[in-house]
């Protein structure tokens, strides 16, 4: 062998695996990652998931339709303004003697309220009927020297002219009279209103003066103040669509009733009439003024309290109603759900006027129908249902109003 030939090793390839081998290394691969997944990474098995309740019968409350008289009502925020109230004050200077009457206290027209300390008012009564006496005096000698006069006129023994002197001194006396009896009168009148009687009936409010004390004649704080409360006045606004209804109502045979409510429309505190009406329509706020009438015998009606107001304007006899919280409203308008076999079924209504939490169905529900008040977040048509019944009330709750 030549030594530029090539030995047989050398001229071998290299050997290489076989791709059955191949295949068997990396079969074998696989099976051990799948093991080593399946007993250390497989999460633990889940229990099987329970059906879900969506799809389920929805649980709801549901109230009857019913038949009955609806009263159309409209309703404000009112003030209650008391007819009248007075300032109580002295009408002449002077010392507060006393105060007859309390704080809150209720008192007639007419009743002695406070008196101030009468005697230079009697002293200055005094002094005028003292002149006047003195002047009476004068009138009488000058009236019996104008008759001397007149019979010596008539005899030619004295002049003329001494007569009409005197006559014109009579006639001077007698203005003069007329001068102190009105200074008379008014001195006694002066002394009267040291008396402070009530010009109202009504309740006594706080007192500003305590006795003892100088009062000047009609000082702007005064004494207290009068307020009446029997009968007492709401007054409240109605928007400006309202007006024509309020007014047919007010000039019907009966005025409407008004009731006035607590704030929170949990109890009823009087029942009225209304009174009148403003004579204009406010154009700032669109609203026209309203007054109402109540008695107030048990005084449940305060004066400035704030309260809500039911004004019944007409009655709708044998009405179709709803509770209102059952209405919903959509691009398709105002609907109710209705349960017929156990099925909740999209009825659209035609409505009418609501009031009271209670809504009159015009058109679209017969009386009697079922329809849905709780549950309604998950209704839809055709949706099956189960009916359940409203809890009870507990004995010891009283409903007011």
């Amino acid at each position: 062998m030549s030594a530029t030939e090539p030995s047989p090793a050398a001229a071998r390839p290299p050997s290489r695996l076989s791709w059955p081998r191949r295949l068997l290394w990396l079969g074998l691969f696989l099976g051990v990652g799948f093991a080593a997944w399946w007993f250390l990474l497989r999460p633990p098995p889940q229990p099987p998931a329970a059906p879900s309740a969506w799809r389920g019968p929805v649980a709801v409350r549901v109230e009857p339709a019913r038949t009955e008289d609806f009263t159309v009502q409209s309703r404000a925020v009112g003030t209650v303004a008391p007819y009248n109230t007075v300032t109580v004050r002295s009408r002449v200077d002077g010392q507060l003697a006393r105060v007859l009457v309390r704080e809150g206290q209720k008192v007639t027209r007419g009743q002695l309220l406070a008196e101030i300390d009468p005697e230079p008012l009697r002293v200055a009564l005094s002094q005028a009927q003292g002149q006047q006496q003195q002047n009476l005096a004068q009138l009488r000698n000058a009236e019996s020297e104008l008759a001397r006069y007149e019979g010596l006129f008539k005899r030619d023994a004295v002049a003329r002219q001494v007569l009409d002197r005197q006559a014109a001194l009579v006639q001077q006396l007698r203005g003069t009279l007329k001068s102190d009896e009105a200074q008379v009168e008014n001195a006694r009148l002066q002394l009267s209103y040291t008396r402070i009687v009530a010009p109202i009936a009504g309740r006594v409010g706080l007192r500003r003066v305590d006795a003892g004390n100088l009062l000047s004649a009609n000082d702007a704080n005064g004494l207290f103040t009068l307020t009446q409360t029997q009968p007492v006045s709401v007054v409240f606004s109605v928007p400006e669509p309202q007006v024509a209804e309020v007014r047919a109502a007010h000039d019907g045979k009966n005025p409407p009733t008004a009731e006035a409510w607590d704030r929170d429309n949990r109890s009823r505190l009087a029942v009225g009439r209304l009174d009148t009406l403003d004579n204009q329509i406010d154009a700032a706020t669109g609203t026209l003024r309203l007054k109402a009438r109540f008695e107030n015998a048990d005084d449940a009606l305060f004066p400035n309290q704030f309260v809500n107001v039911r004004l019944a304007l007409r009655q709708l006899p044998g009405a179709v109603t709803i509770p209102t919280d059952a209405v919903q409203h959509g691009s398709r308008g105002s609907y109710v759900y209705v349960i017929t076999d156990n099925k909740a079924q999209v009825r659209d209504l035609t409505l009418g006027p609501a009031s009271g939490g209670r809504t009159v169905v015009l058109k679209g529900l017969a009386s009697g129908e079922p329809v849905v008040l709780e549950g309604l977040d998950r209704l839809e048509n055709g949706r099956a249902v189960n009916v359940v019944q409203a809890p009870p009330l507990c004995s010891n709750v009283t409903r007011k109003g």
